[in-house]
């Protein structure tokens, strides 16, 4: 079977492009520990959802992401509170985006990806980047997947291409998707805060929260607030 490379971190977005390549690719998935502190609860949702859909699982530690970052999701910093009406404000969702802002982390995951990719010769690796959060991440949007697919051909002597299915997606189509390709969404963990249970008010919660609820569907996550 064909094999592919997953950046996963037991979130929403990553678990449903995953389960879309399940069928048809050997999935070895990624997760990465770089001091954040949802770290414990992401390695636990990425187990399972690993263990559910018969993946492999590889988890990398990056120490040196942790000590130079000033992302309030892996210091001391208070991640920001939001509500419905901030997630299409866009001065608020930058100013919330800048707060967890960890630096070059999607190139540094997808570097490493690269490499695992040319070590085992898959031919895919699958990321969760999505047009709603590539609005304030750069590193989610579609000119930034195309520019680093075109690095990757320059780069390296394997025929690597990097798939983002939710690429042109908002979170509800996302949980759409999640639906039709059967990924278990009810495995995955979306919270900056990292405790058990989602916080509810974070800007990754919300989003999530808000996709469940516009759609008319239970989100079998359990939350805070």
């Amino acid at each position: 079977m064909k094999k592919a490379i997953a950046v996963l971190s037991g979130g929403l977005d990553c678990t449903v492009a995953a389960s879309v390549y399940a069928k048809d690719y050997e999935i070895h998935a990624i997760t990465f520990n770089y001091g954040q502190k949802a770290f414990t609860q992401e390695l636990n949702a990425s187990r399972r959802i690993c263990e559910k859909m018969g993946f492999h699982h590889h988890v990398i530690e990056l120490d040196w992401l942790a000590e130079i970052s000033t992302s309030s999701l892996n210091t001391d910093e208070d991640i920001p509170e939001v509500g419905y009406d901030d997630l299409d404000d866009e001065e608020k969702s930058l100013q919330s985006a800048s707060s967890v802002w960890v630096p070059a982390r999607n190139t540094v995951f997808t570097s490493i990806a690269a490499s695992y990719a040319e070590s085992i010769g898959a031919e895919i690796i699958i990321v969760g980047w999505n047009c709603e959060e590539g609005a304030t991440f750069p590193d989610n949007s579609k000119e930034y997947l195309n520019e680093f697919n075109e690095l990757i051909k320059v780069g390296s002597p394997e025929n690597i291409k990097i798939e983002a299915p939710a690429i042109d997606l908002n979170k509800e189509e996302i949980v759409e998707l999640g639906l039709e390709v059967g990924a278990p969404m009810e495995l995955s963990y979306s919270c900056y805060k990292g405790e058990y249970k989602h916080w509810g008010v974070c800007e990754s919660c919300m989003r999530r929260k808000r996709a469940f609820e516009n759609l008319g569907l239970k989100d079998e996550s359990e939350y805070e607030i």
